[in-house]
């Protein structure tokens, strides 16, 4: 018999929807880097009492996209340009070899549903549908490093992942860099299908370190402008 009152998994609920909110608003940079949080405007605007945002304050803190500072509150957190460009040069070593890895350990069943993402990442990019491609893009890139079956490899990149998620999704190039994004995604799904390791490994390592240098100028507030479009 289960004892936990049905009050809590709705909190609970609530706690998630919050933070999932609250992330967005970050990643899209209604929240900009230094910004204290309000947390009685959050509320009025959520429509929830403190305790779910303060649960969703301490997942965010977790992920790196916010500081819980004593006596101040929770500020959106600052990244020097230098940190970004030393994860993601992690990061693109790391998914350089899950590409590599997932070539020898995939099922081909793995593979195909690799492909498939890869295939509606082009309709996103040209409706120029900036929420759903970021989340396709991730189910991509997390497709791929689980294709590798090595959990080490998983668990280290997850470390990592999401103290560059805000920059990842403000990355801002012109819509030619990003449909370019698109070519290397497709590239390097039919170099999966054709499990050609060394080829996979060096694609996916150029995609993951071009990021580092366009997402630079937008995380320091130095950004293209209104007009730029996101992808990656």
């Amino acid at each position: 018999m289960n004892d936990t009152p049905p009050s809590v998994i709705g909190r609970t609920a609530l706690a998630v929807e919050v933070t999932d909110r609250l992330r967005q608003m970050i990643l899209e940079g209604r929240l900009k880097p230094g910004e204290k949080i309000r947390e009685k405007l959050l509320t009025e605007e959520f429509g929830v009492s403190r305790t779910p945002l303060r649960e969703a304050l301490k997942v965010l803190a977790s992920e790196g996209l916010l500081e819980l500072i004593p006596n101040r509150g929770a500020i959106i957190s600052r990244q020097s340009d230098a940190e970004r460009e030393e994860i993601f040069l992690v990061l693109s070593t790391l998914e350089g070899l899950a590409g590599e890895l997932a070539c020898e350990a995939a099922t081909d069943e793995e593979l195909q549903e690799i492909a498939r993402l890869t295939d509606a990442l082009r309709p996103q990019f040209e409706a120029r549908d900036r929420r759903s491609y970021f989340s396709l893009n991730q189910a991509i890139h997390n497709a791929i490093l689980n294709a590798s079956h090595n959990e080490t490899l998983i668990r280290s990149h997850a470390l990592l992942a999401y103290r560059v998620q805000r920059a990842r999704y403000q990355a801002n190039p012109t819509a030619h860099l990003w449909e370019r994004a698109v070519d290397e995604h497709e590239a390097i799904a039919r170099t999966l299908l054709a499990r050609d390791g060394a080829r996979t490994r060096l694609l996916m390592t150029a995609h993951l370190r071009k990021l580092s240098s366009l997402t630079a100028e937008e995380e320091a507030g130095r950004g293209p402008g209104p007009g730029a479009i996101a992808g990656e």
